[in-house]
């Protein structure tokens, strides 16, 4: 990448003029705003780069951080890697802003976009799920002859760009290979695999776009002294970095799952019988592994997080495990005596030999089963985690962005051991738990901390590292996380958003709701702000922090729409894909959208479309989340207390991410309402309020209704 001509001013300096009311953009784009806080993010940014530095920052929403960063890092000549949180940024950053930005600037710079293997079709599996004709639904067959007409006249491969088959249908796991069947080098369609495609490109390019998820499957790779999966950059840029700590925390984890179990009985059928017919009976052995698998299922109880104690303490759960380790380990001796009759047997005993070991270890640390691995196992589990190579690690990046850390820990054959994952940094430092959820159970074993890996791997290279976001400050500092990512010495600055917050938006936490901890809090949350969403018609956003409380309030409003003064849209998570109830919420006249977690951040609906924002509570975690529990049991023994490190940090940020979907430019204006007391009755309320825009505060329901009368007045003489 050939640098823009700075005239031999520092780096900074160019920064600096490129953003300002005469440099390159204001001259490419009409209506150009020079914005302080980008200059000023800007020159930080530069300097970290031209000292090999790292940097935090938090810049408010509207501050136009993407500009503050891609503007010194195409000027500074060096190779860039940019990490981002979602496939939108990443999608964005790709086809629009760097090549406009680089285009302004006059700076030549390829550009490559690299996602998980779970975002490209895998012509393979495409070939092989059409030709078996294996389908529960009608439609699976239609997507899928859709995603084979795609795949011929696509370069990319990406299923972003196929908009006609949505990001939730099932025929997309029968297009694209996961970590455990990809045949890497040994596959017969590799001259045309998208993947490989798009890592040799990544492998050219100046600038890489990638996922956090992507982006610690490489650290990983480096720490295993496998092949790297990214190329070497001289600037790291982790665009959305408050999602890092616990990106990486998943990531740098183990996990085994049912899922796994059940996709590894099915390949193993399909090899074996492809393969070695004549071996042994695979029809048999897979729907007698099934079963097993079944059987675990039933003993899992409601979903939920539990600790290895709660678990162990199940007896039935334990032999419904220990069940499937004696199943896949009596498939595997199969598997071992076949495997010289072709790549797929061979990779299935791998498969297999990596399972057991991955149950025995997590059985050995939960519940002191003497059936640990040793020895020969060991060795065994090794070869299949290599087996899956640099594309092995680098599925995570796929699995994790498309909604769920599935993969994540599937991943973690780049690391140790179940019973010790990777990075933990001392004994104990490890917390051995499992997750049920409704298709079955995962058992994780999750390092309480990733900051050595962080520290690990910038000093392993002088080069910057840049960590932006419009939500990292608590009560205006970055300490916390500082101390996550293990960078002490990082350079830490906070630019607030240009937004005029006490005119454009009102803080409203309701009087009389009482505590959220009440069985009928969900009937005070609908009451409250109810005559506030019929006030606004609409145009509103309902938060939850559980998947509960969107059912009961979606209950109720359903009830009270059959006799609201005015026809509304009501839209429920869960009820179609996010991005068709987003769509759904643009196009509508009156929208209601109820929803939890994936509504809290990422989404951008700018103007008077969203100007309110209802969230029910404080969006702290559960207290007895085993991961929680064990990181605040660490803080004691360190003599820190854990719920201002820990839990209150972690609500801050949420918080901050809630609400900052309400102010999306200098035109919106909205309300954002609170259900919680706490924020203005209890002494932390102090900090989440700190961590809050400036907006203007009132607990008066007369004081909301005549800002939202005003606003409406406003907006209609603004479109008259």
């Amino acid at each position: 990448m050939a640098p823009a001509d700075g005239g031999g001013a520092p780096l900074a300096d160019a920064v600096v003029r490129a953003l300002g009311p005469d440099g390159e953009l204001a001259r490419e784009h009409a209506g150009y705003v020079v914005r302080e806080g980008q200059l000023g993010l800007g020159r930080a940014i530069a300097d970290a780069i031209a000292d090999c530095a790292a940097l935090i920052a938090e810049a408010g929403t509207g501050t136009g951080k993407t500009f503050a960063y891609l503007v010194p890092a195409l000027l500074s000549g060096g190779r860039v890697l940019v990490s981002t949180g979602t496939r939108n940024l990443q999608d964005q950053l790709y086809a629009r802003d760097v090549p406009e930005i680089a285009r302004a600037l006059g700076v030549r710079a390829d550009v490559a976009l690299l996602k998980g293997r779970s975002n490209y079709v895998c012509w393979l599996h495409l070939k092989r799920n059409l030709a078996e004709g294996r389908f529960a639904r009608r439609e699976d067959i239609a997507d899928l002859r859709r995603i084979e007409r795609f795949a011929v006249i696509t370069d990319s491969g990406d299923r972003a760009e196929l908009e006609s088959v949505g990001e939730e249908a099932p025929a997309w796991s029968m297009a694209t290979s996961t970590r455990e069947n990809c045949l890497g080098q040994e596959c017969p369609e590799l001259a045309r695999c998208f993947v490989f495609k798009a890592r040799q490109a990544a492998q050219r390019a100046d600038v890489i776009v990638v996922n956090h998820h992507l982006l610690c499957a490489d650290l990983a790779l480096r720490d295993e002294g496998v092949s790297e999966l990214l190329p070497t950059t001289d600037t790291l840029i982790f665009d959305e970095a408050h999602q890092l700590p616990e990106v990486a925390t998943q990531f740098f984890g183990q996990s085994v799952s049912t899922r796994q179990l059940v996709e590894f009985a099915r390949d193993l059928m399909r090899a074996g019988l492809a393969e070695a017919a004549d071996a042994a009976d695979w029809i048999s052995l897979s729907r007698a592994l099934e079963q097993s698998v079944r059987a675990l299922r039933l003993q899992t109880g409601s979903p939920g997080r539990i600790d290895a104690a709660a678990a162990c303490a199940r007896p039935a759960l334990v032999a419904a495990l220990r069940s499937c380790v004696d199943s896949v380990e009596s498939v595997r001796g199969v598997l071992d005596r076949a495997a010289e009759r072709g790549r797929e047997v061979q990779r299935c005993a791998l498969r297999g030999a990596e399972l057991v070991l991955l149950m025995r270890r997590w059985l050995a640390a939960a519940c002191g089963d003497g059936a640990t691995a040793a020895g020969g196992d060991a060795g065994d589990a090794g070869d299949a985690g290599g087996a899956g190579g640099a594309g092995g690690a680098g599925d995570a990046g796929g699995a994790g962005d498309a909604g769920g850390a599935g993969d994540a820990g599937g991943a973690g054959d780049a690391g140790g051991a179940i019973a010790s994952a990777p990075d933990a940094e001392g004994p104990g430092d490890t917390v051995v738990w499992a997750e049920v959820h409704a298709s079955g159970v995962t058992l994780h074993a999750t390092p309480l901390s990733v900051a050595r890996v962080f520290r690990r791997h910038r000093d392993a290279r002088p080069r910057a590292w840049v960590f932006v976001s419009a939500t990292l400050a608590v009560g205006g500092a970055l300490d916390h996380f500082a101390r996550a990512i293990g960078l002490d010495d990082a350079r830490r600055l906070v630019w607030p958003s240009p937004f005029d917050f006490a005119s454009q938006a009102l803080l409203y936490v309701p009087q009389g709701l009482g505590e959220p901890s009440g069985p009928d809090f969900a009937r005070r949350v609908f009451e409250a702000s109810w005559p506030l969403v019929c006030a606004n018609r609409g145009r509103a956003f309902v938060l939850c922090t559980t998947l509960r409380m969107v059912e009961q309030l979606a209950t109720r409003m359903r009830d009270a729409l059959a006799h609201a003064p005015m026809p509304m849209h009501l839209l429920v998570q869960g009820e179609g894909s996010r991005a068709e109830l987003l769509e759904r919420f643009r196009r509508e006249s009156a929208p209601v959208l109820i929803g939890s977690a994936s509504f809290w951040e990422g989404v951008d609906v700018p103007g008077q479309q969203l100007s309110l924002v209802v969230i029910d509570k404080l969006p702290f975690a559960p207290p007895d989340d085993p991961v929680l529990r064990a990181r605040s049991d660490a803080a004691r023994r360190a003599g820190e207390d854990p719920f201002r490190t820990l839990q209150l940090t972690a609500a801050a940020m949420a918080l901050k991410q809630g609400a900052g979907r309400l102010i999306r430019s200098e035109r919106d204006h909205g309300v954002l309402m609170v259900c919680d007391v706490r924020l203005a009755d209890k002494p932390y309320g102090r900090t989440l309020l700190r961590s809050l825009p400036p907006f203007r505060r009132t607990r008066s329901l007369e004081e909301v209704l005549a800002f939202v009368a005003r606003a409406d007045d406003a907006a209609a003489r603004e479109s008259a």
